[in-house]
């Protein structure tokens, strides 16, 4: 017989995530399961490029760190892991956590799906959803990779396994498929799936629900992020969830940073699109039921769409970078005239020159006519080139502002890196198969 609540933690919600509050959790959270979302657009794009390098790599960087020391803690809690750290080799990723698991001597069993690499049911003619452009408009393309949902992850979860090692999924799907699974809920329920959804997109970026990406200071304060705890979904078999932390671990649960969260990255909150349903979040209610505790329920839903959105990474040239900062009286000033330099020096041969004033209108490009006078500011000039050589001169006109610029320039850096470009488009669902591999991990041998 079910339990009558699952629960689920959220171990990271991006690659470069902290590792400690997941080993909180796994001591503490008295989890069924530990998800790890960390998988994004340019993530999977990037892993693809490091798998074209070697046949074994293209999975997380961080898989084995974070693994590892949950091994022992998963098998004497008794839950299990789910992660999409498999990125563009999840087959490979499988194979190293069996590894790891052989060397601590640990019997596992790891379940594996792919599938989601589409590059080879791609065409020309297919258009592009950013541009409406066909996709030969795009070259070097590397990278193909439809986002699974729940259908494709249930037989890895009907199997016993410990660890489920994906690729590309959709990260509400992460955790909505241990829900369907462990209530029995249709595929088909769209209120269930709906609301289930509103539990993923929650958990989805960990600490981002527990304060995390939400303080102001002064006007949001939250306490104690150095140990920032994250969160714990405490699930009914109708989708109400509790979402709550561990006690003593640092940031808060409210009923602000739940309605942050759930319109975080949310174009039309009456129709949140995944594999699974499309969920609608306009009837989602809050109720705090004390310290770090909301209660969330509302989430409704319509059937799903025939299509797989596919995330697409292209080798989209050069970017030349260089810095260079300008401190004390009239800095701006001296910045601005930099600026003006490397304008005329490079702007007929580089028509798309980015100048940021870091300090002054870096980031929305404007001061909004603010009266501050900034004290330093540091200038950067960007721009996209065909060939790393035309992208290292940005760089160069950067530095040659040291003796050829104005008055008291320091601390030039340059840069050139290979440019990832991301776009999408979507694929009948018919053309998409998940698969799903076993493979087991004694401590003297292991078989597949």
């Amino acid at each position: 017989m079910a339990k009558e609540t699952l629960r689920l933690g959220a171990g990271a919600g991006f690659q470069g995530d902290r590792f400690e509050p997941a080993i909180v959790l796994a001591e503490q959270g008295q989890l069924d399961y530990l998800v790890f979302e960390c998988l994004a657009e340019r993530t999977i794009a990037l892993a693809q490029r490091a798998r074209l390098q070697d046949p074994e790599q293209g999975y997380d960087i961080y898989l084995r760190r974070r693994i590892e020391p949950l091994l022992a803690a998963m098998k004497r809690r008794g839950f299990r892991i789910i992660t999409n750290m498999g990125a563009a080799n999840p087959e490979a990723a499988g194979r190293a956590v069996i590894e790891c698991a052989r060397r601590a001597g640990i019997p596992i069993k790891v379940a594996v799906l792919s599938g989601d690499d589409v590059h080879s049911k791609l065409h020309s003619d297919i258009r592009v959803l950013e541009t409406g452009a066909p996709l030969s408009h795009y070259r070097d393309v590397i990278s193909a990779n439809a986002y699974l949902g729940v259908e494709a992850l249930l037989p890895a979860l009907t199997s016993d396994a410990d660890i489920i090692i994906t690729g590309r999924v959709a990260d509400p799907s992460l955790f909505l498929a241990p829900i369907v699974h462990h209530f029995g809920w249709p595929l088909d329920d769209w209120t269930r799936l709906g609301q289930g959804t509103v539990v993923g997109h929650l958990m989805e970026c960990a600490g981002q629900v527990t304060g995390g990406y939400f303080v102001d200071p002064g006007k949001k304060p939250v306490t104690d992020l150095a140990h920032l705890g994250f969160p714990i979904a405490e699930v009914r078999s109708d989708g109400e969830v509790v979402i709550s932390k561990v006690a003593g671990t640092g940031g808060c649960i409210d009923e602000r940073t739940v309605t942050e969260q759930l319109l975080y990255e949310v174009t039309d909150p009456a129709a949140y699109v995944t594999p699974d349903v499309v969920a609608d979040f306009t009837g989602v209610r809050l109720e705090s039921l004390g310290k770090d505790r909301v209660r969330v329920n509302g989430g409704h839903g319509r059937g799903r769409t025939s299509t797989y959105k596919v995330s697409i990474g292209y080798r989209a040239g050069f970017r030349g970078e260089g810095e260079i900062s300008y401190a004390g009286e009239n800095a701006e000033a001296r910045a601005r005239l930099a600026g003006e330099i490397l304008s005329a020096r490079l702007g007929e041969d580089y028509p798309d020159l980015r100048l940021d004033y870091i300090g002054s209108s870096s980031v929305h490009r404007t001061d909004f006519g603010h009266p501050h006078t900034p004290y330093e500011v540091r200038l950067r000039a960007a721009a996209l080139a065909a060939t790393a050589g035309a992208a290292e001169r940005i760089g160069e006109e950067v530095e040659a502002l040291f003796t050829n610029g104005p008055a008291g320039g320091g601390g030039a850096r340059k840069y050139v890196q290979e440019v990832i470009g991301i776009i999408s488009c979507l694929l009948a669902r018919e053309q998409v198969q998940g698969r799903v591999t076993i493979l087991e991990s004694h401590p003297l041998h292991e078989t597949v």
